[in-house]
């Protein structure tokens, strides 16, 4: 297969991830005999050093012109810590969902066998997870109708019937493809948008029959993340809940540094570790890069190349289990993996195994 990537790194430690993420990339195109090339673009504060905007004209052109874009992380403290900044790295991720219409974001959440005491859960609790967080990602309040002043402020929660219908979809068919089993997560005991997802979804009900359909108040949900995190199958929410929950819920396997993501939606998806730039950490090479190659796993699948992803997970699974690990996963007494050689690790046993 031929593919062309957009390769977008971002802040902090991103052009550290972003790097073993492509390398691992080409690993497997080497071994299955693909090809595949690259294109970078900029995004985030790097985008606004550059041209003085997070999510330019040049990049989403690069990102139309791609098959996939494999995406690493946005912020910088310099932007976080000032209240009056008119241009933030983060306006660079939202116009990308809003241009590129990534109205579905998909996050699996999977514990490791040799990582299960490292979750702040007991092991009996978390053992066994695997549940996938349908976020939907291009409206409620944080594109709504906004007002921010000195003495009000607002975020409109804003849905309508084609953005709930269309996130739903994607819900139900992974149930489909998954346990069948859905819990859409909401809070229609208060929120009129609330109301609108709980009707939408049993009006769709029906044409999932083989879909166990239940509903949960986001509380509640939150609550039984943490006390019976098995339950899940698939979790369907709207965009600030789904943001919270699933923040929540990489803290299931003992690190965010290991859960990826994919949005996508009506142009190129996009796949990336769900943590941030951790801009404390940029050149230490320190950063767990695991999240990026999962993510990379991911890609593959979306193109239907599930030896290719397998390959990918059975990689860092091996790296893991021969504790071969950055500082945030090491056991005491082992030595401590820097970004690179775990990209390198992981990239030389696809090529071998």
């Amino acid at each position: 297969m031929n593919l062309k990537i957009a390769v977008i790194a971002g802040d902090g430690i991103g052009p550290e991830i972003s790097k073993v993420g492509v390398e691992v990339t080409r690993a497997v195109a080497r071994r299955f005999n693909h090809e595949i090339s690259f294109k970078e673009a900029l995004a985030g504060a790097a985008a606004i050093d550059a041209v003085g905007d997070p999510f330019p004209e040049s990049t989403y052109q690069i990102c139309c012109e791609s098959d996939a874009v494999l995406f690493s992380a946005v912020g910088d403290p310099r932007y976080d810590n000032n209240p009056e900044a008119k241009v933030r790295p983060e306006q660079g991720l939202l116009a990308m969902r809003r241009k590129l219409g990534l109205f579905a974001n998909v996050r699996p959440i999977e514990t490791f066998e040799c990582l299960l005491d490292m979750s702040p859960l007991r092991r009996d609790i978390v053992n066994g997870v695997d549940f996938v967080c349908i976020r939907e990602l291009t409206g409620g309040m944080y594109f709504g109708p906004k007002k921010e002043g000195d003495d009000e402020a607002y975020d409109t929660n804003l849905y309508t019937r084609k953005e709930v219908e269309r996130i739903l979809k994607t819900a139900f068919e992974h149930a489909q493809r998954r346990r069948k089993h859905l819990t859409v997560v909401d809070k229609a005991n208060v929120l009129a948008s609330s109301r609108l997802w709980r009707k939408i979804a049993r009006e769709m009900e029906s044409q999932y029959p083989d879909v166990t359909t239940d509903y949960m108040f986001v509380d509640n949900a939150a609550m039984k993340m943490i006390m019976e995190p098995r339950f899940f199958d698939v979790i369907v929410t709207e965009n600030t809940f789904g943001d919270i929950l699933t923040d929540e819920a990489s803290v299931l396997s003992g690190s965010m540094g290991l859960l990826a993501s994919s949005s996508i939606g009506e142009k190129t998806p996009v796949f990336e570790p769900i943590h941030g730039s951790w801009p404390q950490a940029a050149g230490k090479d320190i950063a767990n890069p695991l999240a990026q190659i999962l993510s990379v796993a991911m890609m593959f699948e979306y193109f239907g190349l599930t030896a290719e992803a397998s390959a990918v997970r059975k990689a860092v699974t091996a790296s893991l289990d021969n504790n071969v690990r950055t500082p945030d996963l090491q056991l005491p007494g082992q030595p401590e993996y820097g970004t690179q050689a775990v990209g390198k690790w992981i990239a030389d046993y696809i090529e071998k195994n």
